[in-house]
């Protein structure tokens, strides 16, 4: 039995030739329309695109040792999956990209963030980097927070630790980046 793949690259070289050409054309616009504050790696068996931990340290509610996902890209048997986490958290944003997609023309399959895709001519692609290219990464972690209802205290155990929120995280990986730069430069000092 083959090993499973743990990579986008291995991932991509386990599909047959004409499903693996649709999905990379898909893949393409999502990398093109990609917002800064998101990374592509491999989540759950498929191509995701997600707010890393470096970004968002409580990661996702159901697993924190996972990124908050955002959107997703598979071959299933008979067509490619297209995950979009953010039509479904936000209804106008969903009602958008339904009727985005029909003055397109092509027929939606959708379930409720799942967009099931035949061959990559029934996609409007410029449809799916305008529904990417909406979604900034604060803005996703604002309407993930406000979507979870507070359930979410904050990502540390102990009691009065602060919530983290799309500001605060986004504030203290900007942080962190400085003290790192910081600390090189003094490393440089004291070497010369």
């Amino acid at each position: 039995m083959p090993a499973k793949p743990a990579t986008v690259t291995e991932y991509l070289g386990t599909l047959p030739e004409d499903r693996r050409e649709d999905l990379e054309k898909i893949r393409a616009v999502i990398l093109k329309n990609l917002p800064r504050g998101y990374e592509e790696g491999f989540q759950y068996g498929m191509i995701g695109y997600y707010v890393p931990h470096s970004v968002y340290p409580p990661g996702y509610h159901c697993d924190p040792r996972q990124p908050l996902p955002f959107a997703s890209l598979s071959a299933r048997k008979g067509y490619i999956s297209l995950g979009l986490m953010s039509t479904y958290m936000d209804p106008k944003l969903d009602a958008w990209f339904r009727q985005a997609w029909a003055k397109s023309g092509k027929k939606l399959d959708m379930g409720k963030a799942c967009v099931r895709i035949k061959k990559v001519d029934d996609a409007p692609l410029d449809v799916i980097g305008e529904a990417v290219r909406r979604v900034p990464a604060e803005a996703y972690i604002e309407k993930y927070e406000a979507n979870l209802g507070g359930s979410r205290k904050s990502s540390a155990k102990e009691p009065g630790a602060k919530k983290i929120t799309a500001k605060s995280a986004v504030k203290k990986r900007a942080a962190t980046k400085a003290a790192k730069k910081n600390s090189a430069k003094l490393a440089k000092k004291r070497g010369a």
